[in-house]
Parts: C-alpha cells; structure tokens; sequence
C-alpha cells in the first residue's frame, strides 16, 4: 500500500514527520488546501514527468506552472507528463497521492525554487487522503532533491 511505503520512508529517515490522514480526498491541489487548512500555494503538488527514457519527479507549490522554456533550458527536453496509468506503476503512488517519499524504485527529484519562500509546505503522503507537514529544504535533504527553477 503506497501510504505503507511513505510511513515507512518516514519511520526510518524522519521518524518526527507523521503522516496525516484525513476522511476527506486530498487529491486535488483545492481540495489539500482546505483539507490541510493551507493556502494553495503551500500544497507541493509532485509531478511525474518522462524525460526520454528517464522518470523524473518535479515538486512544486500547488499554483505553479511549469514553464516550457525553463523546463527545456534545464533539461533540453520537453516535458512529458507521464499518464494516469504510468504515474501509479512508475512511482507507486495514485494520481493526487504522487509524492518524492516511498517509491516503489528510485526516481530522481527535483524542487521548484517556488517552494522556498515557505517555511512548511504540505505534499502528499502516497495516498489521496495523506500529507505531511515538511519545511522545503527537508523535504528536498530527505529526498536528495536537486533545486532547479522550471516553473512560471
């Protein structure tokens, strides 16, 4: 269960960090916002993005926009977001519970600069009910994120 596998990446890496269920979905960047009792922006929404042959993770705040001239001076390559099908197989999270923490293989992650301005962000937990309350710069230590500046 994909909500297992990032309590269990916080077990063993931040056992201070809970995973926050609710009884409501979480699955939309509106709907975490109220949920969590957030501004929008503080969401991290993560991106599942398909760069040739690699997969790639992007978090970014929850209003942002990728940028396709940013994202291509970054990477030289347009990006792909990956299907519905493909996130949940790629990344072992559900479409509205795809966070950097608990994959089912490793992925490379990358931050959006668009996160930094906040001193606690809110992305999902693997599932689309769960979250967890992270600053930025832990969330990118504890997932070995590299800072990039691909989003509008």
């Amino acid at each position: 269960m994909s909500v297992q596998s990032v309590k269990a990446f916080f077990a063993a890496k931040a056992p201070d960090i809970e995973v926050i269920e609710l009884t409501v979905s979480t699955a939309t960047v509106d709907l975490a916002a109220a949920g969590h009792g957030v501004k929008p922006e503080q969401i991290a929404k993560t991106l599942a993005i398909r760069l040739g042959e690699e997969i790639v993770l992007v978090a970014a705040k929850g209003t942002a926009r990728l940028d396709n001239k940013k994202f291509k001076a970054q990477f030289s390559a347009k990006p792909r977001m990956l299907s519905f099908d493909e996130v949940e197989r790629e990344t072992g999270h559900p479409v509205g519970g795809v966070c950097p923490f608990g994959l089912v293989r490793p992925l490379k992650v990358y931050c959006d600069i668009s996160l930094q301005p906040y001193d606690e962000v809110v992305p999902a937990a693997g599932g689309t009910n769960a979250a967890v309350r992270i600053s930025p710069s832990r969330m990118a230590e504890l997932t070995d994120a590299q800072w990039i500046d691909v989003c509008e």
